[in-house]
């Protein structure tokens, strides 16, 4: 028996995962011929059946199906291979991006951050700021090099560091409401009062709208710092991360309106990149760095304070 190629591996591979020649020599951008040559050569030379091609649709053999299972696991070593070359040919990276999304606290964050690129000078970092679904997209189109913000983790594409816990508070701002803040308001009650949301910076949101109240009337700002003072100056009422406002709701300038209705919300920050990308050495070594210093944030900052009655007056 001579031995077989990794290209002959590669086209049954994909004969498989495609259900047919013709879509496999697509994937692979060859001829139909070339693929279905490939094959048979295959079955020649280790002398099995691993095709049953009686039916529309080409399926395994017995045999197939055990044989398919090494070459899966093999194609997947190959790929981790080529991925580690990768990695070794890039040398030190000349710029590191990274996405600072909405729901990240900046001092931490940044100290972070500081303190690793402080040690690597030859890398200079490149920092953009991306709201709501934007800092996925600038990952997902490679446009990222890591984000920080809130990750869709059934998204097999990513890989994450959980950095801590960022509770979003619903809140207004004293006066704002014709009728004292309590923890049974009602989304009917607040129908009638502007909601100030977040634009999505993404070019193709994913998701339609983050705790929108249907029907009310709304305003739009592009981050967490103008949505907070226009609801500090009683224009609106909306969501906010709880490390911007702790002393507004400590001296009571903010107002929590949480409760059965607007629970509010607890999104987990983590740090994330693409799990199927090639990453160098700097990259790595901030991975690394970040998993080391994890978690980074205070767990109170996670936890929805409850509605706490203006002082009268």
């Amino acid at each position: 028996m001579s031995s077989f190629t990794f290209h002959e591996l590669q086209c049954f591979d994909a004969v498989v995962s495609d259900g047919g020649f013709q879509a496999a020599a697509e994937r692979l951008h060859r001829s139909h011929p070339s693929v279905f040559a490939a094959v048979a050569k295959l079955e020649r030379q280790l002398g099995l059946t691993l095709l049953d091609r009686s039916g529309y649709r080409v399926g395994l053999t017995e045999a197939g199906r055990a044989f398919h299972r090494k070459v899966r696991l093999l194609l997947h070593e190959a790929e981790e291979l080529q991925t580690y070359a990768t990695q070794l040919a890039m040398g030190e990276e000349a710029e590191l991006r990274v996405v600072l999304g909405d729901l990240c606290p900046l001092p931490p964050v940044l100290e972070l951050l500081s303190r690793f690129f402080g040690q690597c000078p030859q890398t200079r970092l490149h920092l953009q700021f991306d709201t709501v679904t934007g800092p996925w997209e600038r990952l997902l189109e490679d446009e990222a090099d890591l984000i920080v913000h809130r990750v869709p983790k059934s998204d097999v594409r990513m890989e994450w560091i959980d950095l801590g816990r960022v509770a979003l508070v619903p809140v207004v701002a004293p006066g704002f409401l014709p009728f004292p803040p309590t923890s049974d308001i009602t989304p009917q009650r607040m129908r009638a009062f502007t909601q100030c949301v977040i634009r999505d910076s993404a070019r193709n949101p994913s998701e339609q709208g983050h705790f929108l109240l249907e029907g009310a009337p709304r305003c739009s700002v592009p981050d967490h710092l103008m949505k907070k003072e226009l609801i500090l100056h009683g224009m609106a009422w909306g969501h906010l991360p709880r490390f911007m406002i702790e002393a507004e709701l400590r001296d009571g300038r903010l107002l929590s309106v949480a409760g059965q209705h607007f629970p509010g919300v607890v999104e987990e920050l983590a740090a994330a990149r693409r799990r199927d990308r090639p990453h160098g050495p700097v990259a790595d070594q901030l991975w690394d760095y970040l998993a080391g210093h994890a978690p980074v944030l205070r767990p109170t900052v996670g936890r929805i304070p409850g509605v706490k009655r203006a002082p009268a007056g």
